[in-house]
């Protein structure tokens, strides 16, 4: 029987890459509404709720639908899919539209659901799109099947959309069969708690088609309407931006685009910070809360603890979904939501030998700088404890058995060989902080600072070299999506290995098979400059990633924290109440609890730095022991600085960024030197009692356990390389882009090789060295 086709979740299937989020206001109704703009079908899905809580309009919503004239049927979902949760099906037919709501027992032709009311207030139609505004009453709770759903106001949600040409079996009746499946369906993240409204608010929506309203939009504009019923009326984005031109256009407001926007602001500079995601923190706007954390000033984001709960959430809205890699689309970019290891970087990071051009050895002038926003603490907990050491003691114990020193590690930067000692973080009264709370919060202070979240960049305007602006899938702005530069402005793009990469690719720059492929995409190739205006760079090459393995082991005295799974929803109580009450405890801190380095010699006469991190529970477990999952704590051992091994990452024809080589151990010499490094650690585990290694265990040896393959640690760098020559290098040493003019990129792309620990603080450092090579060259605004 055809279906409305499964809709994937998140990891699989989120969105389109050219999607936004943001308030939009229809000028012919005179509403305003939060609304989901899709730029490949440019279709638009809106809602707007009554207060929580409100006993006048309870259990409903008004929404907004903007369908392409093909669409023969459209629908949403109120949920992360179609099974379980409430549907809306909705299509033109004979002047009006015909609608139901619908319920799914399993991925097949959903069947009628009754008990929701719904309600045309507007339905309009021209060549291109059809429209329709509704009222949904009895629609914000269901049961089906016998499991009970509702709309979670608290935090943003999973919804979805379908849209099929393919047409029905009776279009006149609302319960209609469809007669295929869709041609295509999305699932977003949508802010809900963004779409709530006044009452009064909220009344006025219900006058929809009844009466004339003025309605002010974000950019002062004002426009008087009188609602029509009439099928000739044209369908509209909303009122036209004025297009603001900027000095500095910043794209993407994570580690380094924060650092970057704020000093470029202090420097009195005119700036934009576009980021295509939306809040984090409390301080960012934040709303996500777990549930025993309701009614604190502690997000999601907010808690350290909660780091390992952003791999298991049934809706993980801040992951980006246009990359086959895990990356943070929100604000503070992967600071929200990483393991927030904030290490100082030794001056081998920065060293010529490692592909840094001249002017960038010894940063001391930016790391104090740095040092002075965001201090570094062994104890997150604000009562100064430590919590949660069994790891540490036991680890420690090893790691001595082999001479190894215990360091304030932070305090001693280029200190890197057979050493350990605690994790170190930039944490304040026991919440992640990060760029966040501190770069973010001066530069929002500044008048000539402005943020535009929920903004999509699809690539740059260009003549030649002379970038002239930006272009976003926000339409409305200037009445096209592209923001503006002043006469002597510059774009700095932050947006991440395979971000930065993407927006490249879609504006003519980088190697000829990827802008092929742009040029060949329906979207992407109209907005391509003349392919004599092509800049042939090596864009997406010489990308690496620490590879790592993971090593799982028991002892009597661990406590795996139950393996951290119940912490979102159900913590261990005693903990739950003492960080609600003032912020300490084991949830002052994520889960890595030791850290330590070894430099091991190789045979093609270069050093290579070895890093183990360890932590409570484990994420996979492999033996043929019996063991108590209680006791089980990880040592993942990566080859940081020195690795050798280069991969390759790009696009697909649709814009989605991919592995093309993948970077792992494509030097032999890299998997020997991690096989040592493992063998080393293991070589006085027989001298801790009760230490038993159960992954991998007796039956398989290390080298075959390694040759099994390393997973990825996901510190991307390289991609956009900072070098002297065009040939090897796609920025030159002022992070400029070669045969350009005024664009740049400072983020972790312009890395040219692994640094020696997770690179967090490094890539801060590097956006306090960029910013003043950037204002001293000549010619910018």
């Amino acid at each position: 029987m055809p279906s409305w086709k499964s809709l994937l979740p998140f990891a699989t299937l989120l969105a389109s890459v050219v999607s936004q989020t943001g308030q939009r206001c229809d000028p012919q109704l005179g509403v305003c509404l939060m609304t989901y703009f899709d730029a490949v079908y440019n279709a638009q899905y809106a809602w707007g709720f009554p207060p929580i809580g409100d006993t006048t309009y309870p259990n409903e919503f008004v929404g907004q639908w903007t369908v392409p004239i093909a669409g023969l049927w459209a629908g949403v979902t109120l949920g992360q899919g179609m099974n379980g949760n409430l549907l809306i099906a909705a299509w033109p037919n004979a002047g009006k539209i015909v609608s139901s709501t619908r319920q799914a027992l399993n991925y097949a032709q959903p069947t009628q659901y009754l008990g929701p009311t719904l309600t045309t207030l507007d339905y309009t139609q021209n060549s291109t799109h059809w429209k329709w505004t509704y009222r949904c009453q009895n629609c914000t709770t269901w049961t089906i099947n016998g499991a009970a759903g509702s709309i979670n106001f608290s935090q943003p949600g999973a919804f979805g959309w379908a849209y099929s040409t393919t047409g029905l079996t009776n279009a006149t009746n609302p319960q209609s069969n469809m007669l295929a499946q869709h041609d295509d369906a999305r699932l977003w993240s949508f802010p809900i708690p963004s779409a709530v409204v006044t009452e009064s608010v909220y009344a006025s929506f219900l006058q929809i088609g009844k009466t004339t309203t003025t309605v002010s939009t974000s950019s002062t504009t004002t426009a008087s309407v009188t609602s029509k019923t009439s099928t000739t009326t044209s369908t509209t984005v909303g009122p036209t931006v004025s297009a603001t031109p900027y000095d500095y256009i910043v794209v993407g407001a994570g580690n380094t685009g924060m650092v970057v926007a704020d000093r470029l602001s202090e420097a009195g500079k005119n700036v934009l910070l576009i980021e295509r995601g939306g809040p984090s923190t409390y301080n960012t706007g934040g709303a996500d809360f777990a549930p025993w954390l309701t009614g604190t000033k502690y997000t999601r984001f907010d808690v350290p603890g909660f780091f390992e709960a952003e791999f298991s959430s049934s809706n993980p809205y801040w992951w980006c979904n246009d990359i086959s890699t895990f990356a943070g689309c929100l604000m503070g970019g992967g600071a929200a939501i990483n393991g927030a290891l904030y290490w100082i970087p030794p001056d081998l990071d920065f060293a010529a030998s490692g592909g840094w051009p001249s002017g960038w050895q010894t940063p001391n002038t930016a790391i104090a700088a740095l040092k002075a926003r965001l201090p570094s603490t062994e104890t997150p907990s604000p009562d100064g404890k430590q919590y949660l050491t069994q790891v540490y003691d036991v680890v420690s114990t090893l790691l001595s058995k082999r001479n190894f020193a215990a360091i304030n590690i932070n305090s001693n930067p280029n200190s890197k060989n057979y050493v350990y000692g605690r994790p170190a973080y930039n944490f304040v009264g026991g919440e992640r902080t990060g760029v966040m709370a501190t770069y973010y919060q001066t530069a929002k202070a500044r008048s000539n600072f402005k943020l535009m979240q929920w903004t999509y960049v699809t690539g740059l305007v260009r003549t030649g070299g002379q970038i002239t602006g930006v272009r976003t899938n926000y339409t409305a702005y200037g009445g096209n999506g592209i923001v503006p530069l002043t006469a002597k402005g510059r774009v700095i793009l932050s947006a991440g290995v395979f971000g930065t990469s993407r927006i490249l690719f879609q504006s003519g720059i980088g190697p000829t098979d990827m802008l092929t492929l742009v040029q060949n995409n329906a979207q992407g190739g109209p907005n391509l400059p003349p392919q004599a205006q092509w800049i042939n760079l090596p864009v997406g090459y010489n990308v690496s990633d620490n590879p790592s393995i993971n090593l799982v082991f028991t002892h009597p005295s661990v406590d795996s924290y139950d393996n951290w799974a119940p912490i979102w929803a159900t913590p261990r109580a005693a903990d739950a109440a003492q960080y609600k009450a003032n912020g300490t405890g084991v949830f002052a801190a994520p889960s890595p609890k030791l850290n330590y380095w070894e430099a091991l010699g190789s045979p093609d006469g270069k050093t290579r730095y070895v890093q183990g991190t360890a932590r409570p529970g484990a994420s996979s477990i492999s033996t043929v022991y019996p063991y108590n999952a209680s006791q089980i704590f990880t040592i993942t051992v990566y080859i940081s600085s020195g690795l050798t091994s280069r991969g390759r990452i790009g696009i697909d024809n649709t814009m989605y960024g991919k592995i093309i080589t993948p970077p792992w151990f494509q030097d032999p010499t890299d998997k020997a030197v991690i096989i040592t490094a493992i063998n080393n650690l293991l070589s006085t585990t027989s001298q801790v009692p009760g230490l038993t290694l159960i992954t991998p265990d007796n039956t398989t040896t290390v080298t075959d356990f390694v040759n099994l393959g390393a997973v990825g640690s996901n510190h991307w760098v390289g991609s956009t390389s900072i070098g002297t020559s065009p040939t090897t290098s796609v920025v030159d040493s002022n992070t400029k882009v070669w045969n350009t003019t005024n664009l740049f990129i400072v983020d972790a792309g312009i890395v040219p090789t692994q640094p020696c620990a997770n690179p967090h603080g490094m890539l801060l450092v590097v956006g306090e060295i960029a910013v003043p090579k950037i204002l001293a060259l000549a010619g910018g605004a």
